[in-house]
């Protein structure tokens, strides 16, 4: 071969070489280009109602933009479990039935076109499949915890599957700041917060004290096991034309004696004075509050715990909203009715309340309190805690009788003990607008 002929092989290979490295580069781009790593993902939409908590909506991420999407094409199945405890069959897993289906954003808003669509799922207090947290006993202690909650969606036509949950959006919760500490003669308390908008004008705290279900350190618990996060609703907020809101969570229970058995008020809990210590370095902290018009309440454990600030301090709080009292009469002395009779109260209770008696608590310290010259207290006595939304049963649907702190969450208490209604300068008031009047 002449010299001239290998110089043109040469000049051919080399003019080759780019060619197929462009053809491999272009080969390598269209295998990767299809897959997309959110492909079968959902988000979650977490509610809180009178009951408790559960999932009303899954948002599912679609491939491609749409327009339309139909209820009827979806199944969803949910499976709830919890490390080392067995669950009945029903509880465990089961069908989610959807009633209605939109295209949405990424967090659920309705859109006319987007990548991603919305289910409605049907839910109920006696739907326990709907319920992503569950009560847990653990060594004669009873506590709401989340629990595993895993759904798998198929569309029947396109026999697409989502079953990798990627985000969870708690409406009313997602305002609160979960990550508030406080310590205190070596006790340690977890709490939640919420601040509204600041305008010129001080602002009220409202204080809520959870039950004996809620205690731990997630203070997400206490806001949602029982709708106590509806304090930062807009229709509460309105009331009080914004208010701060603090939900503290005892890693116990708050009637916790120094034996670790249940104090019914005989003997003095562990926790009242880092509690106080608490409110009270959160008012500091937040000058914006208004030092007189701090509002605690709670129920049951909470509620008990809310009486006893109120008698340890009754010139501190410019009134209080109890429900479910677990405070025994017995053990408030005529003395400390003396103290506390000109504070304004509303308790909430249910007659067939077996958890805290009413006979034993709220009933005959109410009386005695009025029989003090309590001007300013007022009982709502319900026959039974129902359904107030009428989308259950209504008045023919009841409740656990110890839930009626329910009444106090959606703002429902409007009467007294006799019937009447609560009036405010000659006006009827819910529990929430009688107790943004307050003021010490």
């Amino acid at each position: 071969m002449t010299r001239k002929a290998i110089l043109r092989l040469i000049f051919l290979g080399l003019m080759t070489i780019p060619l197929i490295l462009l053809a491999n580069r272009d080969h390598t781009k269209k295998a990767a280009a299809p897959f997309s790593d959110n492909d079968g993902e959902y988000n979650l939409i977490i509610e809180g109602y009178d009951w408790g908590p559960a999932v009303n909506k899954i948002i599912l991420y679609m491939k491609e933009p749409t327009t339309e999407v139909k209820a009827e094409n979806f199944m969803v199945t949910a499976k709830r479990s919890y490390e080392g405890v067995e669950m009945s069959p029903e509880e465990a897993s089961g069908a989610r039935k959807v009633v209605y289906a939109y295209t949405s954003d990424e967090k659920g808003n309705k859109v006319e076109q987007g990548k991603h669509i919305t289910l409605v799922l049907f839910i109920g207090p006696e739907h326990v499949l709907g319920s992503p947290i569950k009560y847990i006993r653990v060594n004669n202690r009873g506590s709401n915890k989340w629990i595993n909650y895993e759904l798998t969606i198929t569309d029947s036509t396109t026999k697409r599957v989502w079953n990798s949950e990627s985000k969870r959006f708690l409406p009313l919760i997602d305002k609160f700041n979960l990550t508030g500490t406080y310590s205190h003669n070596e006790v340690s308390l977890s709490f939640a917060s919420f601040e509204p908008e600041i305008n010129d004008q001080k602002l009220p705290l409202i204080i809520w004290l959870h039950g004996g279900g809620e205690g731990g350190n997630d203070p997400s618990i206490p806001l949602i096991a029982n709708r106590a996060a509806n304090y930062a609703s807009k229709d509460i907020q309105r009331i009080f034309k914004g208010a701060y809101v603090l939900a503290p969570q005892s890693p116990t229970f708050w009637m916790q004696s120094s034996s670790g058995a249940y104090t019914r008020g005989k003997e003095n809990d562990i926790y009242n004075e880092a509690l106080l210590a608490l409110i009270k370095k959160y008012v500091a902290d937040h000058p914006d509050i208004d030092p007189n018009r701090i509002y605690v309440g709670g129920c049951s454990n909470g509620g008990y715990m809310a009486l006893k600030l109120i008698l340890l301090n009754p010139d501190y709080f410019a009134a209080g909203y109890i429900s479910a009292l677990a405070y025994q009469n017995e053990y408030v002395t005529n003395e400390q009715v003396e103290k506390i009779k000109d504070v304004p109260i509303w308790f909430v209770h249910a007659k067939d309340d077996g958890t805290t008696v009413p006979e034993k608590t709220v009933v005959p310290l109410y009386k005695r309190l009025i029989n003090a010259g309590a001007n300013n207290v007022h009982f709502s006595f319900y026959d039974h805690v129902t359904d107030i939304t009428g989308f259950f049963g209504g008045d023919d649907y009841y409740y656990n009788g110890h839930w009626s702190w329910i009444y106090s969450h959606a703002n429902h208490a409007n009467f007294d003990f006799d019937g009447s209604p609560v009036l405010f300068n000659n006006r009827p008031v819910t529990i929430m607008e009688w107790l943004a009047e307050q003021r010490n």
